[in-house]
């Protein structure tokens, strides 16, 4: 395994951030504080802003900081985003 972290960035439109913590529960992480989850071989960090999707309708967009080990970040950003793609849009 990989002792180099890096960091990747997702956005995820429709949902919160704290279903995102749930998932990321779910994922094997522990919940630090409202934006930070620990695992144990990652660190994730979240944030919302609406986002404007037409001329009229907004949405939350949460964005995902994942960092770690490139091959275990590959499988959790994967598993998350298929629990997030279920409840978003």
């Amino acid at each position: 395994m990989s002792t180099d972290r890096v960091t990747r960035e997702k956005s995820f439109r429709g949902i919160s951030v704290r279903l995102a913590r749930h998932y990321l529960e779910k994922l094997g992480g522990t919940i630090v504080d409202d934006e930070h989850v620990e695992g144990a071989e990652w660190t994730v960090s979240l944030s919302a802003e609406k986002v404007a999707v037409g001329p009229t309708l907004e949405l939350t967009e949460v964005t995902v900081v994942f960092e770690g080990d490139p091959d275990v970040l590959d499988s959790l950003i994967e598993r998350f985003a298929q629990k997030a793609m279920r409840a978003g849009g």
